[in-house]
């Protein structure tokens, strides 16, 4: 089985408020908020990558190869996932209707029983995921996580080797929550 994820941003938002990282940052001026801007987005794309979360609403196309047919479902890449999610499933060009979605953290895509009568080569699954359309909507400890990082990246713009740079310890656990990974 071979796996592709593509997200496409549905708000043209950042995930991150510049006055609240310079605060955090203790940044007065004005003369770094491009290179802080840059460090924010990189740093939302961290943490969005490493805790497999989508920050603002994002619509998520995953497309699976060859898939196993045994399975009794699918956990969905990308989370979070509303309760009532709306979610399209292509399996080799037709569409498919046979299935339940739980949302939430961690969505899970179950099959049907008619999906057991097929031998699919390709299934194409589509829905949002996020937790809203502004950086008001991220949870507290997700938007802290994001600051955290961003001042890591301040901290080390010139970093002595490349093994220095890495994951803050508050980005670390709280990413991983949200992964679902006990630490």
């Amino acid at each position: 089985m071979k796996m592709l994820v593509h997200r496409e941003a549905v708000s043209e938002a950042p995930p991150y408020s510049l006055s609240d990282i310079k605060l955090y940052l203790r940044v007065e001026h004005f003369d770094e908020d491009m290179a802080i801007q840059s460090m924010a987005r990189t740093a939302a794309l961290d943490l969005e990558d490493f805790a497999q979360i989508a920050l603002l609403t994002q619509t998520i196309r995953v497309v699976i190869f060859d898939p196993v047919s045994q399975e009794y479902g699918f956990r969905l890449p990308i989370g979070p996932v509303a309760m009532n999610p709306t979610v399209t499933v292509t399996i080799d060009g037709e569409p498919f209707t046979a299935f339940q979605v739980e949302g939430g953290k961690h969505p899970y895509l179950r099959w049907r029983a008619a999906y057991y009568d097929l031998q699919p080569c390709r299934i194409v699954i589509e829905y949002q995921a996020g937790f809203g359309a502004s950086a008001a909507n991220i949870p507290a400890d997700l938007s802290q996580a994001l600051r955290d990082q961003v001042a890591l990246l301040y901290d080390m713009r010139s970093p002595v080797s490349g093994k220095t740079m890495t994951a803050s310890p508050h980005m670390a656990r709280i990413g991983a929550r949200y992964r679902g990974v006990s630490m």
